[in-house]
């Protein structure tokens, strides 16, 4: 069933969409079966439970981290992680440059923008991240690459209002190439749209989506953190 999930979606998705497997709560062997069906990134937002994982899949598997970061879990997955979605504030950036530099790696990170109209989600405003981009530090950490944006529309029916935000989002990604990273085809990836809006958030400029439970199913809360 999950590779023909997979297919299923894979079929919707135009070139150049990126599509990050988001397997949290799901055991590894579930994880291997996306594997076997040719999938490679996987998305987790625990760094325990990604750690685990990582440790008995194969090794060509690109992890990406999606949860929220918290600066004390960082060294945790810095000799393996790929991309770290979520990085809200510079002292993130910086922290996560400090401990792939004592793991001798390079990790990619995008900015999570807050584009929804609930609190609760995290990330920059516009303001702040225009704000860090400016003050200019983070030109000179070198073992982190700021690949793009991630956002995460708010929870509504209102596709329109979901829209917009994505078409904000977009907005950012392309103010913030022009102005700080045009000189650097790394900053390339705009992460936006989860299984109920991926298709209107590709419609509005996202190039990697984040898909879980029309892969694997619903999630199961009861795993073992």
């Amino acid at each position: 069933m999950i590779k023909e999930n997979l297919n299923r979606i894979k079929a919707t998705l135009p070139a150049g969409v990126t599509l990050v497997a988001v397997s949290k709560t799901h055991p590894a062997e579930m994880l291997k079966e996306a594997y076997d069906a040719g999938q490679r990134i996987f998305g987790e937002n625990k760094v325990q439970e990604m750690t685990a994982k990582s440790q008995v899949l194969p090794t060509d598997i690109q992890w990406h981290f999606i949860g929220h970061v918290q600066s004390n879990k960082i060294k945790l997955m810095a000799p393996y992680v790929s991309v770290i979605q979520g990085v809200d504030n510079y002292d993130k950036l910086a922290e996560i440059d400090r401990q792939a530099a004592r793991f001798n790696r390079h990790i990619t990170c995008l900015l999570q923008l807050h584009i929804a109209t609930e609190e609760t989600k995290f990330g920059f405003s516009a303001d702040e991240c225009t704000a860090m981009l400016d003050e200019g530090k983070w030109k000179e950490l070198k073992n982190i690459t700021i690949g793009g944006v991630m956002g995460m529309a708010s929870n509504t029916d209102d596709d329109s209002q979901v829209r917009g935000e994505f078409r904000r989002l977009k907005q950012l990604f392309d103010t913030y190439k022009e102005k700080y990273f045009s000189d650097s085809p790394e900053f390339n990836t705009i992460s936006a749209g989860m299984s109920g809006d991926y298709e209107l958030a590709i419609e509005e400029g996202s190039n990697m989506v984040r898909i879980g439970s029309s892969i694997f199913g619903e999630r199961n809360y009861n795993i073992n953190k």
